[in-house]
């Protein structure tokens, strides 16, 4: 295994592995504005929420790695501190791609990127008509640490499309078509096969990996993954169950590798009752 010490490895090479590892990352595509009303919007990757009550969201704007110089988003917020953290779906990648081009001060990035700037209710900066959801902020801190400035925002108004809710009125993931940023020139597309549902043990507790027999826990054939779905399991089957499961199988196994391949396939399906019944049976 590579191991790394970050004061001895130089800045780039440590920014990409860092990248390359930690991802995919959310984008914050911020528009701002400075004390002479010039507008900027452009696309940050160190960036999430952090809380609901109040709502807070953080993201960073470095300094130039290149010229070690501030980014215009960084000194707008110091005269005026407020922004718009506008998400990035799909349809609009290759245009947020294009506004993080290294523009001069000044020049308008929803111009040159093409995006339509619809005014704010409760800040300055404009909103990005094309974005799914569109925060408005007031910034309550900038911290500077070295390179690393965390632009610490309280999220005062949110506006969403309504083309990308459900039927309960929520965001449906598969509408939204999100994008997140990866190493180097890579992105990620949060849509189709590549999203999966784990159910959130928050009120459940499972019985864990360590519940689960030697003999299944040290199976060639089930994964890391599988062990987790079992162990996530509030309540073993009972004898009965199992018993009753078994009358329903049309052919019996001759082998533990059989009855764990058997289970495995349940497990894809999520069907983790009966791989636990197949497995105890």
């Amino acid at each position: 295994m590579l191991t790394i010490d970050p004061k001895e490895t130089p800045i780039p090479q440590l920014h990409q592995y860092l990248l390359g590892a930690v991802g995919p990352r959310p984008i914050c595509f911020a528009s701002t504005i400075d004390a002479q009303g010039n507008h900027n919007l452009a696309p940050f990757s160190f960036f999430n929420v952090f809380s609901a009550k109040p709502p807070i969201a953080i993201f960073s704007p470095n300094l130039s790695g290149k010229t070690g110089k501030a980014k215009d988003t960084h000194l707008n917020i110091k005269e005026v501190p407020e922004c718009v953290i506008n998400i990035v779906n799909y349809n609009m990648v290759h245009q947020m791609s294009l506004a993080s081009s290294p523009y001069e001060k000044g020049v308008n990035e929803f111009t040159k990127a093409g995006f339509t700037p619809i005014a704010s209710d409760l800040v300055k900066p404009m909103r990005v008509k094309e974005s799914p959801v569109q925060l408005e902020c007031k910034v309550f801190e900038l911290k500077e640490i070295g390179n690393c400035n965390l632009v610490m925002c309280e999220i005062v108004k949110i506006h969403i499309d309504e083309s990308v809710l459900n039927a309960h009125g929520l965001i449906d993931q598969q509408k939204i078509d999100l994008v997140a940023r990866m190493g180097g020139n890579w992105y990620c597309r949060a849509h189709g096969d590549a999203l999966f549902e784990i159910e959130k043990p928050i009120t459940t507790i499972g019985v864990g990996v360590d519940a689960i027999p030697a003999s299944i826990r040290n199976s060639t054939v089930l994964t890391g993954n599988n062990l987790g779905q079992l162990g996530n399991l509030e309540v073993l089957p009972t004898k009965e169950e199992v018993d009753a499961y078994n009358k329903t199988l049309t052919h019996k196994f001759s082998n533990d590798t059989e009855k764990h391949q058997y289970a495995k396939t349940l497990l894809e399906v999520n069907n983790v009752k009966d791989a636990w019944c197949v497995l105890m049976s």
